[in-house]
């Protein structure tokens, strides 16, 4: 078990999210930073689609209750483990009682604990992860609160480790060719045209020049960016349709919303561009008032960036394979 010593707002249970249910209404939820999730767990000897915490208010700390497994991935800034700081991006051991500690990080916005057998709670339609607008899934629907104890799977196993830790390079240093760095302080976000593009005219091609900022209204169904207005040629009265996290719709005001995590299952407002999905991990990232500019990308571009972070997945699951076998072997 683990027991919630101190907790924000909002720091909720998820996984990989459960899709395949948008056409009744319920939306897949899971991680806004998906990547880290996947590898965390993979640190820590999980499937990468196990439960992990998402923290995205400060601080938090939690007690172990028995010898486990953890890694801590996601946001920059480093967690404490009973005040001593570790680093961020590692699998660690922990011994029963002591307190791991994750404080307000610089920049981004979530830090995701994993822990070895993953959190032992219902599966909920494929998933685990929490639907706090449906009131189900994670920790019983709702936001983690002080004195919460949440059970860790039976079959959790302690995998050798390197005594410092067994570290990765996070994705945002590996790969940095294929992720562009901030361009004067706004984050470059990878996006195709949408079907109402063209309804946009000239505000389209001013979707695409200016810096957007997004919103205190977000939250994790969606992203509310504000800047300077952009509005089609002529009012459209549409149908609601499908969305999915990633789509960027402008409502009547001209201000897009970038649906996220818990993004709406349908609804009917122009869709002017859609996110490629290996770039929504770093808006997931990005805080309150952050700002960001969307970059025009092609099919083929997102079919690369998505082979690129693979290997880079991959290449973290061997080498994690490698070096605990080598350690089992020299026990």
């Amino acid at each position: 078990m683990i027991e919630i010593v101190e907790t924000g707002p909002f720091n909720t249970v998820q996984d990989l999210g459960r899709p395949g249910y948008r056409d009744i209404g319920v939306s897949a939820s899971g991680a806004m930073d998906p990547l880290a999730v996947r590898i965390g767990n993979i640190l820590v000897g999980n499937d990468e689609n196990a439960a992990a915490i998402e923290v995205q208010t400060f601080p938090l700390s939690l007690r172990f209750e028995r010898r486990i497994v953890f890694a801590v991935t996601g946001a920059d800034g480093n967690p404490h483990l009973d005040g001593t700081e570790l680093i961020s991006w590692c699998a660690y051991i922990a011994e029963p009682g002591q307190v791991l500690e994750l404080k307000q990080p610089p920049r981004l916005a979530r830090s995701y604990i994993s822990v070895g057998g993953g959190l032992d709670i219902p599966v909920v339609m494929g998933s685990r992860s929490t639907s706090l607008r449906g009131s189900f899934g994670g920790n019983s629907g709702r936001s983690l609160a002080k004195g919460d104890r949440i059970a860790i799977g039976e079959d959790a196993e302690i995998v050798m480790l390197p005594a410092p830790g067994l570290a990765v390079v996070a994705p945002a240093v590996a790969l940095r060719k294929v992720f562009p760095a901030p361009v004067d302080g706004a984050l470059p976000i990878r996006a195709l045209p949408a079907g109402e593009h063209d309804l946009f005219a000239g505000d389209g091609e001013a979707f695409w020049r200016q810096t957007w900022r997004i919103s205190s209204r977000s939250d994790r169904t969606g992203y509310r960016l504000s800047g300077e207005p952009i509005k089609p040629t002529a009012s459209v009265e549409m149908r609601s349709h499908g969305v999915v996290p990633g789509v960027i719709q402008v409502p009547p005001g001209g201000e897009p919303i970038v649906q996220m995590s818990d993004a709406n299952t349908a609804g009917g407002y122009p869709k002017i561009a859609g996110v490629i999905e290996c770039d929504l991990w770093r808006l997931g990232q990005a805080r309150i008032g952050a700002r960001l500019r969307f970059v025009r990308s092609t099919h083929s571009e997102a079919r690369a960036v998505e082979q690129a972070v693979a290997r880079y997945v991959d290449d973290v699951r061997q080498t994690s394979r490698m070096v605990k076998r080598a350690l089992k072997a020299m026990k």
